[in-house]
């Protein structure tokens, strides 16, 4: 697990995923990979018009339709080198030496799931090129990518910068304690102030837990500062994030059910769709 799968596009996030991505290669002393998909079309091909009331197989429109497929597919595969040479170009800029592109015709979820059993992390915005800058709501592959791939993954926002702060979420829940495992084991998080918070919540013997987890961190080098909260669960975390100016949200992964509200929990979504920060979802 040698490489940072970053994900580039035309979004609005493609350059601030680049300085993410570029942040944890550097931190992990990882090659950095850049990938670019391009996905196919939902639009049916000239060629399946031929059959049409009044179209025949000599039609000009047709030929002219499948002269403009042909070439809106080089125009998307010069596009795409073009966004990774930017990127590799960024990272060289960066002080990155060892860094890789790579170019798909794919859906983006399945590229990244053929390139997991070599990757350290995968980087992707919170959003693709086929949203409006100021789309609020989780772009629909990050749902995917969550649910699929077994590799963290670090969604950035427009404005990343390196963090020197994270806060964890810790709820008392099996996927809480293996991401704490993840953040002693992992190194990306080392050197970052922890902010461990925890909201009461009906999982027995929490503040027990709260309490280990607290001096686990503590005992592997990490600088703590730990809130047992009590209240609403979106807003206390909301809160405390915006008024102890948090730089990075870290959550325990979900689980892999099929259906969007069973493992993206209404709280977590809420925390991911209103979040002007980077997260780290750790498996």
């Amino acid at each position: 697990m040698n490489k940072i799968i970053t994900c580039v596009d035309g979004s609005a996030y493609s350059d601030a995923v680049c300085r993410a991505g570029i942040w944890a290669a550097k931190k992990l002393n990882k090659s950095i990979l850049f990938l670019h998909a391009i996905e196919k079309q939902n639009t049916a091909p000239a060629e399946d018009l031929s059959g049409a009331i009044g179209l025949g197989a000599r039609s000009s429109l047709l030929k002219e339709m499948a002269s403009l497929d042909e070439q809106k597919s080089k125009l998307a595969l010069e596009l795409g080198k073009e966004m990774l040479a930017h990127a590799v170009q960024l990272a060289n800029q960066n002080g990155c030496e060892l860094v890789e592109k790579t170019q798909r015709h794919s859906d983006i979820s399945e590229a990244i799931c053929d390139l997991e059993s070599d990757a350290r992390l995968v980087v992707i915005g919170r959003s693709g090129e086929g949203n409006k800058p100021d789309f609020k709501a989780l772009g629909s592959h990050i749902e995917q990518i969550i649910r699929q791939v077994h590799t963290p993954v670090l969604i950035a926002n427009k404005g990343f910068t390196e963090p020197a702060s994270f806060m964890l979420a810790y709820d008392g829940r099996e996927t809480a304690d293996k991401a704490v495992k993840r953040i002693i084991d992992g190194g990306l998080l080392h050197n970052l102030t922890c902010h461990l918070v925890t909201v009461k919540n009906s999982q027995r013997e929490l503040m027990d837990k709260f309490r280990q987890t607290e001096k686990l961190l503590i005992e592997n080098g990490y600088d703590v500062k730990a809130s047992f909260l009590e209240g609403n669960i979106f807003s206390s975390l909301m809160d405390y994030k915006t008024k102890n100016q948090v730089d990075m949200l870290v959550m325990g992964a979900f689980s892999h059910s099929k259906l969007a509200h069973a493992f993206l929990g209404s709280n977590t979504l809420k925390m991911i769709e209103n979040t002007d920060s980077p997260l780290l979802i750790l498996r």
